[in-house]
């Protein structure tokens, strides 16, 4: 059977998942108008076979005209603003261009949106977290600015009839901040990334990209999308250090931070069909 042709607004569409999901989509048959800030970026979009337009998502007018003019049946929202590694813009990010963002697909007349979220918001617990797991809106205050810019985030999306949250895994592969030479391998070299207790869940680049194309047809809800071996520290971080050149890391004794718990993937796995092609970071550092 054939699958409908949508036509998709993606807001991030230069991004590390934004510039796997065009080539994606257009590969299934969709067609695609992606939203960057720049014209080199445009370019490139263009030159994918995509449609293309710059703008601002803090230009709620010229937003609003711009998903207007692409006649969207799907808004997906892959904005991030993490390249010089600050939070508090990203938080921003994910507070006001999230609103603005669905303000301008509700007046577009979209009834569909994707958006990226993360799976590190959760309450603390002993095992890793599931979708029905309360987010830490109690944590210490430097936690708090990010989880309630994801609560915000998630509840924005949720006005549209039709939304997906993709709560990811950290994200490690090509354009993330876990590659040779990016960020966390910085810290790594530097002797500044310690092994701990705390867990993690990871995601490679593309799985994340593949799950956002195929929650095109996922039910409503919020979904981790995360590989299938949460880990404390203790036994992710020697591999990445390796992985990425960097010396033996220094162990960290100490308990688990209550929050640092993981993610627990069943539903993307076993209910909607969602199977990461690197299962573990365990392979997926040293092929990343």
């Amino acid at each position: 059977m054939t699958e409908p042709v949508k036509r998709i607004f993606l807001a991030g569409a230069s991004g590390a998942i934004g510039r796997r999901v065009v080539p994606a989509l257009l590969g299934r048959g969709h067609e695609v108008v992606g939203l960057t800030r720049s014209e080199d970026s445009a370019a490139r979009i263009k030159a994918l076979g995509a449609g293309a337009v710059v703008g601002d998502v803090y230009d709620a007018e010229a937003l609003t005209q711009a998903v207007r003019a692409a006649r969207p049946d799907v808004v997906m929202h892959q904005l991030t603003d993490l390249g010089a590694g600050d939070r508090a813009a990203n938080a921003k990010l994910r507070v006001v261009g999230t609103r603005n963002l669905v303000d301008a697909a509700r007046a577009a007349g979209v009834r569909r949106i994707v958006a990226q979220s993360i799976a590190w918001a959760y309450a603390p617990g002993a095992e890793p977290a599931t979708e029905d797991t309360p987010l830490d809106l109690r944590g210490a205050p430097e936690r708090v600015v990010t989880v309630e810019a994801v609560a915000a985030l998630e509840t924005a999306v949720a006005e549209l009839p039709e939304w997906v949250v993709l709560r990811y895994g950290t994200l490690y592969g090509p354009g993330t901040w876990y590659e040779r030479g990016a960020l966390m391998a910085q810290l790594a070299q530097a002797g500044q990334l310690p092994a701990n207790a705390d867990v993690s869940s990871f995601v490679h680049v593309d799985d994340a990209a593949s799950a956002a194309v195929s929650a095109l047809d996922w039910p409503a809800g919020a979904v981790n999308v995360c590989d299938d071996e949460p880990a404390p520290g203790y036994e992710w971080v020697p591999v990445f250090c390796a992985a990425v050149g960097a010396p033996e890391p220094a162990r960290a004794e100490g308990e688990r931070t209550g929050w640092a718990r993981g993610a627990d993937n069943s539903r993307a796995r076993h209910e909607l069909g969602w199977v990461p092609t690197r299962p573990s970071w365990r392979e997926g550092f040293t092929t990343a």
